[in-house]
């Protein structure tokens, strides 16, 4: 199973987990867990781009102008090549798709040159965003961007409501299939300037804050 997909199916029970960990009581993951999940380089939300449905290809087939196309993934997660007939896009990176496109097209041609070019990303457009849920002002869910913090998110939902324990407030991340928690320090953050657990954000995230317990 690919990564995105693994993303894409733990998803729902990810943000499951954050909503009842307003009521529960979170679980922290085990130190180990934790500085694995944060030496998790936080720039990009996969190391390969891997393709999905309604993203955009450009298929170039060198010296064969009419056999290049620019086509999107269909809904069944193919995509139309001339040819070759429908191909499986959905689930491969796009080298992968060169290369099964390049295998077909020996049957026609001698020793073609394909690439593969994503020039519309719409498949990541739910991956690719970090979300904020629990005792804020307004649960968010935004487009990540390089450099995004634990505060960042915060205070794009327009900070706490009157319930919130911002010390018990948790950042939930997928690693290796499993969603690790990490506790954030809110007040700490906010009110004494310790930025220890103000942590860099990663496309998937979600950081919960938890209401009091009365």
């Amino acid at each position: 199973m690919s990564r995105k997909y693994l993303i894409q199916g733990l998803f729902t029970s990810f943000v499951a987990v954050a909503i009842l960990s307003g009521c529960a009581g979170p679980s922290v993951s085990s130190p180990e867990q934790i500085q694995r999940a944060l030496a998790v380089d936080t720039r990009d939300s996969v190391n390969q781009y891997v393709l999905g449905a309604t993203d955009v290809v450009q298929v170039s087939v060198w010296r064969n102008d009419d056999l290049s196309i620019s086509v999107p993934v269909r809904p069944d997660g193919k995509i139309s090549v001339p040819l070759v007939g429908d191909v499986q896009a959905s689930g491969r990176t796009p080298e992968e798709l060169a290369s099964n496109i390049k295998t077909s097209l020996t049957e026609y041609i001698r020793e073609p040159q394909v690439s593969v070019v994503v020039t519309s990303m719409g498949s990541h457009e739910f991956t690719d965003r970090v979300r904020v849920t629990g005792a804020v002002a307004q649960p968010i869910s935004v487009p990540h961007r390089s450099g995004m913090t634990v505060l960042d998110v915060f205070l794009s939902a327009g900070g706490a409501n009157e319930f919130a324990s911002l010390n018990s407030a948790m950042l939930y991340r997928v690693l290796d299939g499993e969603v690790v928690a990490i506790p954030v320090k809110l007040d700490d953050i906010l009110s004494k300037g310790k930025v220890e657990t103000n942590y860099s954000m990663r496309p998937g995230d979600i950081l919960s804050v938890p209401e009091r317990r009365f």
